[in-house]
């Protein structure tokens, strides 16, 4: 262990201390270093796209279809010459498909629809290293507003995942904690970091601490996979932008969803990514394609929330989501502001 970090979570009714061990490995050493950077210099962290796929959140569909269409007339109303003639609603974000186990109609994300927003996002902002013209030209505000088409769209489809599964089996509910700060410092990865991503890494610990993915901006082979079928082939996608990883940040991600490596459902399903894979022309095997999701860390389950259970520690994380602060042996923050005031403080720092 490296270090033992501890975040408190603001609710209602007080505060809710949540530790977390850093592992010893050559990832964990570079994201420490990163991270205790971030605290140092009190960076401002993303608050509007923070807590993943939990049901009850206040951040509802109907909600984040209005944020959608918000940030669409921005980005209309601006002077970048992009226009986007689209329309979100809670009801067209998701498909309706009837449920055996549920004895009812479920919903389910719209790909099509979630593929044409990212498409937005793509031609708007452009790659790592490549940004488009529109993101060149767009001022601040508008830069937020292209921001917001990427980080929208990825948190609608999370909450909808998780409301299906509320309806259709509650237990594989996914939420997690995506943490992430404007300006956070870049670090290289190298051939050892490389080791620590793989396919099985896909499949996530219950309070695992992972690493923050994909700094180059695009979705990456899994999220192809799982919105688009095994049967699916790049040529014919709206959107794939697949592009390795090949630096990180000292961003993290915490899973709160049940740990799935030995789920005999996930064990299929990796073997059926492992073979749209090899359809597509990828290596499997091949690390530099770095998929997954490395981990640096993990919660200490027992002494955050007493239970290890994970519908226990759901039900008490849903009544504090907002991180107050986050302290590490080197380092500490406070972050006493909330996700609604989130354009006001980020457009200044774009």
């Amino acid at each position: 262990m490296l270090d033992k970090v501890e975040m408190q979570l603001r609710g209602p009714d007080g505060f809710l201390p949540v530790y977390f061990d850093v592992h010893d490995n050559s990832l964990s050493r570079k994201w420490l270093g990163a991270f205790n950077s971030i605290l140092e210099n009190n960076l401002h962290l993303e608050k509007n796209y923070c807590f993943f796929g939990f049901p009850d959140s206040e951040r509802n569909l109907d909600f984040l279809a209005s944020e959608i269409n918000r940030t669409i007339a921005g980005i209309n109303g601006s002077s970048i010459d992009y226009m986007i003639k689209d329309y979100f609603t809670a009801s067209n974000m998701v498909e309706k498909n009837y449920s055996e186990r549920a004895g009812k109609d479920i919903i389910e994300v719209n790909h099509d629809k979630f593929n044409q927003l990212h498409l937005y996002f793509e031609e708007t902002q452009g790659v790592s290293g490549a940004m488009s013209k529109y993101y060149n030209a767009a001022d601040a505000e508008t830069r937020w507003y292209i921001r917001q088409l990427n980080l929208l769209c990825h948190e609608a489809e999370c909450l909808i995942i998780s409301l299906s599964r509320k309806d259709d089996t509650p237990q594989w509910i996914r939420p997690s904690n995506v943490m992430c700060w404007l300006n956070a410092p870049r670090f290289i990865l190298d051939d050892q970091d490389y080791n620590l991503f793989g396919i099985d890494t896909l499949a996530r610990d219950h309070g695992g601490v992972y690493v923050g993915v994909n700094k180059a901006v695009g979705k990456h082979h899994y999220e192809v996979f799982c919105d688009e079928g095994g049967e699916s082939r790049l040529d014919e996608l709206t959107t794939t932008t697949l592009k390795p990883q090949t630096e990180a940040a000292g961003d993290f991600d915490i899973e709160w969803g049940r740990s799935t490596l030995k789920e005999p459902f996930m064990k299929d399903n990796l073997e059926r990514f492992r073979t749209w894979l090899v359809a597509n022309n990828f290596d499997p095997n091949d690390p530099s394609l770095t998929i997954g999701h490395p981990k640096i860390g993990q919660v200490d389950l027992e002494k955050s929330f007493g239970s290890t259970d994970f519908h226990a520690v759901l039900k008490t994380l849903t009544k504090y989501l907002d991180v107050y602060s986050i302290k590490t042996s080197d380092a500490y923050c406070e972050y006493d502001y909330t996700w609604h005031q989130s354009k006001e403080l980020q457009v200044p720092l774009l």
